[in-house]
């Protein structure tokens, strides 16, 4: 078992998974959120609920974050008076949100020359699969700093990849969710139309699997689909945000995503209609939608 305090930033779906494999592996885990039911289910799992970012960062050398976007990250981080305020313990940081690459990648350069190590460790993979440890941990930082982190890479997910210096693993994990999504989507635009050829969706699934167009976002979310089931393991919402880095990384690169467009449009109409806090699987619902009459 391992030991050590360590900090833990964002107490939703992902900060919540990730204080359940800490905990387990032996670390006590000091976090903190902005809502009082997060903290509260922390220190019911045996967490230590804090009463800001900064008395976290007062007590943990190193600490996670699972905030929202990259924004809340560098606001956390140079904001005075949050994490890093004044006689903070913490010497290395590593982000687990999903991010905007440039933006991570000076904002590391900005921490080194404070004396604090920057990772990246953006999980790919539901917050279902992050509790059981089965998502795939995408590392961005120096090779000597995450060897550092060892056991708390350990207690996270059974396997990692680095992918390079910081903002890489951004990168790798924007272009991986641009799959993963328009898996999903393509799953429920498949359901839909077979729904609309007389296949009822639990049967569609069960062709899906037994055939070559199984994968495992048919695996992993077919059957919240056929179930009609979306209390979310991550949310649309969410996955817009991740989309909306996507196709501003590609305008900056010159690559158009007709696909990821589409997708895109998909979810943010499906916001429009209340179904932002669901589970992703749920863009089916918003397929559903899409009648010529």
């Amino acid at each position: 078992m391992s030991t050590g305090q360590i900090g833990l930033v964002g107490l939703g779906l992902v900060g919540q998974a990730l204080a359940r494999r800490l905990l387990a592996a032996g670390f006590a885990v000091h976090g903190y959120d902005l809502r009082t039911e997060a903290r509260d289910a922390l220190a019911a799992m045996g967490g230590t609920a804090c009463e800001s970012a900064a008395a976290v960062g007062a007590r943990c050398p190193r600490v996670l974050l699972a905030v929202f976007d990259t924004k809340d990250v560098i606001a956390l981080l140079e904001q005075p008076g949050r994490l890093l305020a004044e006689g903070h313990a913490v010497r290395t940081v590593i982000d687990c949100s999903t991010g905007e690459p440039e933006a991570l990648q000076a904002l590391a350069a900005r921490l080194l020359q404070r004396g604090i190590a920057f990772i990246e460790g953006p999980l790919s993979g539901s917050s279902q699969q992050i509790a059981g440890g089965e998502a795939t941990q995408l590392l961005g930082g120096e090779a000597a700093d995450l060897e550092a982190q060892a056991e708390v890479f350990d207690a996270i997910a059974r396997q990692r990849l680095h992918v390079g210096p910081a903002g890489m693993a951004a990168k790798a994990k924007l272009a991986t969710n641009l799959v993963l999504g328009l898996n999903r989507a393509v799953l429920a635009e498949g359901m839909v139309f077979a729904e609309s050829l007389g296949i009822a969706p639990a049967k569609f699934l069960e062709l899906v699997l037994a055939t070559p167009a199984r994968s495992a976002a048919a695996e992993a979310k077919g059957h919240l689909m056929a179930s009609g089931q979306f209390a979310p393991q991550s949310r649309i919402r969410q996955h817009l945000k991740d989309v909306d880095l996507m196709l501003d990384a590609a305008r900056g690169a010159g690559q158009l995503l007709p696909l990821s467009e589409t997708h895109a449009r998909l979810m943010r109409d499906a916001i429009t209609a209340g179904d932002g806090d669901l589970d992703n699987a749920a863009i089916l619902l918003q397929l559903r939608r899409e009648r010529t009459s």
